[in-house]
């Protein structure tokens, strides 16, 4: 599993993919940290990291689209199907190399800004009592956890095709489907309706880190789905080696 993982962290910067991700990454956010705190001089971040979200809908299939489908359009698949290394082991170790991947971006971004959103706040002491590091901290949590999920779905996408661009397409439509899952429920007058919907709500739940507020459920939830997925890509790979 290690060498795996090694070979798949190494992978992002021999290529261009890894820098690209970045790249786009820190512009992203450093721009939209930039507008929604010191060009309206305050210190919240929801709406930061509200738009981080939405990024992730482009962003994270650029992690996750050639991950299976470069093995199966480069026939290097049956190498990585005839290794003396279970699936399970396979899966996720390229999970862990996108998962690090973004984890490292995402701290770091969210270090910077911090910093810099803390020196402002402390140079003017009229606002310094606004700056709220818990629900900074669990903004990063909550976004941690979606992350993990977002980049087991496009793991998962990535190993039914053989075509990157199939794989980056289908993957931010599921996003997609995802984020209109936190906006349709006021569509519907049955309240039965709107409760399970918003309980499988993948955003939803984050709102209760935004909050400072560390909620096991949530975080069972988000475990448990990124982990769904990392089984169905398991299960894709077993029944593709015994076909």
């Amino acid at each position: 599993m290690g060498a795996i993982y090694k070979r798949e962290m190494l992978a992002y910067f021999t290529c261009p993919t890894g820098y690209v991700f970045a790249a786009i990454f820190f512009a992203i956010s450093g721009a939209v940290f930039s507008i929604t705190t010191f060009g309206v001089q305050s210190t919240g971040t929801g709406t930061y990291f509200t738009f981080m979200l939405v990024s992730f809908i482009v962003l994270i299939p650029l992690l996750t689209m050639k991950l299976l489908s470069e093995e199966r359009r480069s026939k290097t698949e049956q190498i990585l199907l005839t290794t003396p290394v279970s699936l399970m082991e396979i899966i996720f170790a390229k999970f862990f190399a996108a998962y690090t991947l973004f984890t490292g971006t995402l701290v770091i971004s969210s270090a910077v800004n911090t910093y810099a959103l803390y020196r402002i706040a402390k140079e003017q002491e009229d606002v310094i009592s606004k700056l709220n590091l818990p629900t900074v901290i669990g903004s990063i949590v909550g976004i941690l956890l979606i992350g993990g999920v977002f980049i087991s779905i496009g793991l998962f996408l990535s190993s039914l095709t053989e075509t990157q661009i199939v794989a980056a397409i289908s993957s931010i439509g599921a996003f997609i489907f995802i984020f209109l899952l936190s906006v349709i429920p006021s569509f519907f007058e049955n309240s039965i309706i709107r409760t399970v919907i918003k309980w499988i709500s993948v955003f939803d739940r984050y709102y209760t880190f935004t909050a400072g507020v560390f909620d096991i459920t949530a975080v069972i939830y988000y475990i448990s789905l990124t982990v769904v997925f990392l089984f169905l890509t398991i299960r894709v790979y077993e029944k593709r080696r015994w076909s």
